[in-house]
């Protein structure tokens, strides 16, 4: 950290970054200092120091799929080019046997450790569906990891049944779930979940649904959507709550800001937003986002699927320790046109080689599974 000390010291957030080198996180009238600073460059290299401090020259990965189960959806985000209405020629809803043939070939061939499944808000799908499949997975391939189901899916089930999510929560855990992603919340703002969902959860309820996923012991990723219509105000408050959350309940195991990509949605149609935000502001945000989570949450993701590889090995630069997984058979970005590639765990473990650090292959709850 030597070379870059002086630089630091001329910083307007000079106080900001030392006081992160010392363990003390930013404070909350922070965070708006970061966004809007344009000293990525240090903030990178703090977050960067910080990470290595932590987890040395090392970066984990999940060997995984993507389970889209199905892309019924009755919430119309203007965000999603996956969805399709009820009865359209295009939605689709696998079946038991159909997951279950999915997930044999994943692990006959890539030893798979986790199954992320998400999916649209199918009015036509009870919570029997969800226990069948999870505790099929469960006991057919026992090291295979259940991590599934936004909090908004969660809350559709809830209205399916006519019971509370937290009942739903403790049925879907009994049959098997063992975490949930931090799909859902975008920006944790109603002001800007009024514009890109407003049929979808506002934002006090996927917060009470992640309380109660934690309460009972479903751990959970936390996420955020930037690069639409939010400001920095709306990131700011989204970090806010996040802290906020994790500090009562201690159940995000992992933080991960992936940027939106417009094609083929109705906010490109509208004119509302025309292009991704880029890679540079997805190195602000894996920076800001170690900062701001340092000692709270222990792992940032980096994200290669709308940014690609080289800006995942970036990110793994700028505060991001984990890589993200190998996503076999993802089908939401990839209506967008925007995915960068496939991969698998050899290509993911010869990019974190490339830029000397070593590959951690690691399970659902980010256990060491062997060093690659």
């Amino acid at each position: 950290m030597s070379q870059i000390t002086e630089q630091i010291h001329s910083s307007e957030i000079s106080d900001i970054l030392e006081n992160s080198l010392n363990g003390q996180p930013p404070a909350e009238n922070d965070y708006i200092r970061l966004l809007e600073s344009d000293d990525s460059y240090l903030i990178g290299m703090v977050a960067g120091y910080l990470t290595r401090k932590q987890f040395g020259n090392k970066a984990s990965f999940v060997n995984n799929i993507i389970l889209n189960y199905t892309n019924v959806c009755i919430t119309d985000c203007k965000f999603c080019a996956f969805y399709r209405p009820p009865g359209h020629e295009e939605s689709y809803t696998l079946t038991l046997e159909e997951i279950e043939s999915r997930v044999k070939t994943s692990w006959d061939m890539f030893k798979i450790r986790q199954v992320l499944i998400q999916g649209g808000h199918n009015p036509d799908l009870g919570i029997e569906y969800y226990e069948n499949s999870f505790r099929m997975i469960r006991k057919k391939f026992p090291d295979v990891g259940v991590h599934g189901l936004s909090t908004s899916e969660v809350d559709t089930i809830a209205k399916v049944e006519k019971s509370s999510t937290k009942e739903i929560l403790s049925r879907l855990k009994d049959s098997g779930l063992q975490s949930l992603p931090g799909a859902g919340a975008e920006i944790l703002t109603d002001n800007v979940k009024q514009i890109i969902s407003p049929k979808k959860i506002m934002t006090d309820d996927w917060i009470r649904i992640m309380k109660e996923a934690h309460t009972i012991g479903i751990p959970s990723s936390a996420t955020m959507m930037y690069g639409h219509v939010e400001t920095n105000h709306d990131i700011s408050e989204h970090f806010k709550k996040i802290v906020e959350l994790q500090k009562t309940t201690n159940g995000f195991m992992a933080f991960i800001p992936w940027s939106f990509e417009p094609n083929n949605t109705l906010m490109q149609k509208e004119g509302t937003v025309n292009f991704g935000a880029g890679g540079s502001e997805l190195l602000k945000m894996i920076a800001i986002s170690r900062l701001i989570f340092d000692g709270l949450i222990p792992h940032i993701q980096s994200s290669w699927l709308t940014n690609g590889v080289g800006m995942a090995q970036l990110a793994l630069q700028y505060g991001a320790d984990d890589f993200g997984g190998t996503l076999i058979g993802e089908e939401v970005v990839s209506c967008t046109g925007s995915r960068s590639t496939e991969l698998t765990d050899k290509k993911i473990i010869d990019a974190i080689h490339q830029i000397g650090f070593d590959a951690v292959e690691r399970d659902n709850f980010y256990e060491t599974v062997s060093i690659r």
